[in-house]
């Protein structure tokens, strides 16, 4: 280990599960590079995004903290960072470092700098909050101004394509470069906090061409369900179903897609790699890859997120320390249960700082393991609960009441629902107990002392979906602000009668 103060790359994406990792045994998926990684450091492969939808989960990592202190555990795009909550970059620099971040952070407003000395932001061209992202602005530099929706696919569904455009302008190499140039730009007498996100694998599914190619000899594999999926569903899953419905053939071609774009993000952080080893700065650089929450990728008849099953809320988490740093034993994996919420302190302990005392994480190194990890998504009908412990997950759906027990250590794939086996009676009132010790604001109306009550089901109605999932057009002239604008995530016609 070094006597100074060591640099800290986190590299986070977006929808990414934790499973689309070579060394978690996937069949299909490529990514040496994040192989390597975790041979080089410690997998986490228990980690878990607290409120698994892109904003909260975005204000749990930069924060420390749970959707109780920050607010949003629903979906909030007006709403800005809170501001008694010091985020991760703010504390580095109070420490000293230079802190710098580019791609994707999801901030409201889009050029809040959430303390970092500076951004170079790719918001996804989200031009209906007022602000043209430094992307679209290098796009059109390049002569290719308004084209980065060329391709015509929806940012929020699972048609693919190739992308469209030269390679060299694909976000997730422009991201790549952007950061590269960053680093050997840094001030050399200061340590450094770098942020990089990509907003890829998100849709819109546009790698390019040559990794598509790359898996045309590969076997896709195809989603699994339980029996459970086809059966009496919560409101929620009904409506994560609802929202899309893909052939046979789609579907493989979706995944193959899904995995080109992961693999093209692999082979660029290979890059990035090599650039902090010819600066000769990689022994002092802690290196952590992570997502935001992950993606369903048809399982259980459902994509996206938004939901506790494994695809969507287990995301991966490889943190490899300075050289010669023991805390981090090298190749190894930790099954403790593990949260974005921890990300900030176990970032500033290893670099020596100590972590402010608003956060609810904790450190993934030098603090205990935690007994349990709790998430929650929504306030209404579409809300979920979960109790993750160190083998059950426990998912409550309040509307209908509705109880999923799933025994991950025997059923990895969440295909047998253990929620109304009188045998699990016990370990269901143990989790509903802990569940309980987190409740707070709206949820009370679910409770009846230490009893869940929940709420009347419903049938959902799926309706019209006109935006076709947030489909983008051409960006010059620059759209305008459109306070309409936003996701539908649940598109539902009236019930008939």
């Amino acid at each position: 280990m070094s006597d100074t103060q060591p640099n800290v790359l986190l590299i986070v994406t977006d929808h990414w599960p934790a499973a689309l990792l070579g060394t978690a045994g996937h069949p299909a998926i490529h990514t040496p590079v994040l192989d390597q990684l975790c041979r080089n450091g410690v997998r986490f492969s228990n980690c878990y995004s607290e409120t698994p939808v892109c904003l909260p989960a975005r204000r749990t990592l930069m924060t420390g903290c749970t959707p109780k202190q920050h607010g949003d555990r629903t979906f909030q795009p007006y709403r800005p960072m809170e501001p008694t909550l010091p985020t991760m970059a703010q504390c580095f620099r109070d420490a000293g470092y230079q802190a710098y971040a580019v791609g994707k952070t999801h901030t409201y407003p889009q050029r809040d700098r959430i303390g970092f000395d500076d951004i170079q932001l790719d918001d996804e061209g989200r031009t209906l909050y007022g602000v043209t992202d430094d992307y679209e602005i290098f796009l059109g530099d390049q002569g290719h101004v308004g084209q980065q929706f060329g391709h015509g696919m929806s940012n929020n569904a699972y048609q693919a394509t190739p992308w469209h455009l030269d390679e060299r302008l694909h976000a997730t190499n422009w991201a790549t470069t952007t950061m590269e140039r960053t680093i050997r730009r840094r001030d050399p007498t200061r340590s450094a906090f770098w942020y990089l996100g990509y907003r890829h694998p998100h849709p819109p599914l546009v790698p390019p061409q040559r990794f598509l190619d790359h898996y045309a000899d590969i076997e896709i594999d195809m989603p699994y369900a339980g029996d459970w999926a086809s059966g009496d569903l919560p409101y929620n899953a009904q409506g994560v179903q609802a929202r899309n419905v893909y052939s046979e053939r789609e579907v493989r071609w979706a995944r193959r897609a899904f995995y080109a774009l992961c693999t093209h993000i692999d082979q660029q952080i290979g890059s990035l790699i090599g650039t902090i080893r010819e600066e000769g700065i990689l022994d002092n650089t802690i290196i952590m890859f992570t997502s935001d929450h992950g993606d369903n990728l048809g399982n259980h008849g459902m994509w996206a997120k938004q939901n506790f099953y494994e695809g969507s809320a287990n995301v991966p988490m490889i943190v490899v320390g300075e050289a010669g740093d023991d805390r981090l034993p090298f190749g190894s994996t930790d099954t403790r249960v593990t949260g974005l919420q921890d990300v900030m302190p176990t970032l500033l302990g290893l670099a020596g700082i100590d972590a402010p005392a608003h956060c609810d994480g904790r450190s993934m190194v030098s603090d205990a393991p935690r007994d349990y990890i709790y998430g929650e998504f929504g306030e209404e009908a579409h809300s979920s609960r979960m109790i993750r412990d160190d083998r059950y997950k426990l998912i409550w759906y309040p509307c209908g009441n509705h109880v999923q027990l799933f025994d991950l250590d025997n059923d990895p794939q969440e295909l047998t629902d253990l929620g109304q086996n009188p045998d699990h009676a016990e370990t269901i009132a143990r989790l509903f107990a802990q569940l309980r010790t987190e409740t707070y604001g709206s949820d009370s109306k679910w409770w009846d002392g230490d009893t869940p009550i929940g709420e009347e089901g419903r049938t959902f109605h799926p309706g019209p979906n006109r935006g076709l999932s947030l489909t983008r057009g051409n960006q010059w002239p620059v759209p305008p602000i459109n306070k309409k604008g936003d996701m539908v995530f649940f598109p539902e016609a009236p019930p008939k009668g």
